[in-house]
């Protein structure tokens, strides 16, 4: 499987994707929306709610080949897992302020057969539709919430690991080109996107630093790629919006399956054949944490005991697992 060296420094490949008078106004906006969204009565439950628990245990035969289309299926159901996050205007007020360039975001998918319909309407329309993270669009929500979670300004901001001298040599800065700015430093806690009261905004550092992802050993609060930045604005649309903790913890777990889909459908064989334990009965918070989201502890823990079970482990997918755009 291909692991993402770290990404404190610059990433070595091209640099790519990780208020005003009327702010006041649109932050309006952005909570109205939301609050109807959620009055709307949305499911905080994932597209496959009715997903049946898998067998667990070890199979005699070493035939594991049903057993990890089941397991994958729970993990990233390809109908997708439904949130109750809201983006409301936001998207739109970035394109606004510089955040997002909409002629490079255009002439980035136009290599790749062209934008999609759904990331367009994002782009230039307000939604109330709470976001469903799939297979086929977990890619571009990375390049959505990226520069939510980089430009959003909370207090607690001042405490981040990236706040230093090396702020604009990072993955999730540097790194950040669809702007109108030459670096995404320069959008860094810059623009209230996501209003948070002060409680608010200790509440998102008490998730953020308790939770990890698998490309390196930092937790969401020190967004040095472009997957930290995602993650970290999934957390704040979570508090802003009302969710609570577990549901949070929920949530970011699906995006970090989407994103990191070989790593989690091996977190969850583990569990369920090396600890008899069903997918769906493992906290998130238990899975997020340091022991197994990280790059190093999900080697120590995880992959070294899978790796030793014969036949248990597929192919890695073609590709691996990158924090590019």
């Amino acid at each position: 499987m291909k692991r993402p060296r770290s990404l404190e420094t610059r990433p070595s490949h091209p640099r790519p994707l990780c208020g005003d008078g009327n702010s006041t106004r649109r932050t309006v906006v952005s909570l109205v929306l939301a609050a109807l969204a959620l009055a709307s009565g949305a499911a905080p439950m994932p597209a496959h709610a009715a997903s049946a628990r898998v067998e667990t245990g070890r199979i005699a035969n070493g035939d594991y080949g049903e057993r990890r289309q089941a397991v994958d299926e729970q993990v990233r159901p390809k109908e997708g897992y439904q949130t109750r996050l809201v983006l409301g205007d936001i998207v739109p007020r970035m394109v606004a302020h510089g955040i997002v360039d909409m002629e490079k975001m255009e002439a980035l998918y136009k290599e790749r057969g062209g934008m999609p319909p759904e990331l367009k309407q994002v782009l230039t329309e307000a939604s109330t539709t709470p976001l469903t993270v799939t297979r086929e669009n977990a890619d571009w929500l990375v390049n959505i919430l990226w520069p939510i979670g980089l430009s959003n300004k909370m207090a607690i901001n001042k405490r981040s690991p990236i706040a230093g001298k090396d702020l604009p040599n990072l993955a999730s800065t540097g790194g950040w080109g669809l702007g109108k700015e030459k670096n995404g430093a320069s959008y860094f806690n810059h623009h209230e996107l996501i209003p948070l009261t002060a409680e608010q905004g200790r509440r998102v550092w008490r998730i953020a630093t308790s939770t990890y992802r698998p490309c390196c050993d930092n937790s969401t609060f020190f967004q040095d790629c472009n997957h930290g930045s995602a993650a970290l604005a999934v957390i704040e649309l979570g508090v802003a919006q009302g969710l609570s903790d577990g549901e949070i913890y929920r949530t970011l777990l699906a995006f970090n399956a989407y994103w990191f889909g070989p790593t989690y459908v091996e977190t969850a064989l583990y569990f369920n054949v090396l600890r008899g334990m069903d997918w769906s009965a493992v906290d998130p918070r238990r899975v997020l944490s340091r022991r197994y989201s990280t790059a190093s502890g999900w080697h120590r823990n995880v992959h070294v005991h899978t790796s030793k079970v014969a036949g248990l482990l597929p192919k890695p997918e073609e590709g691996g697992e990158s924090c590019g755009i």
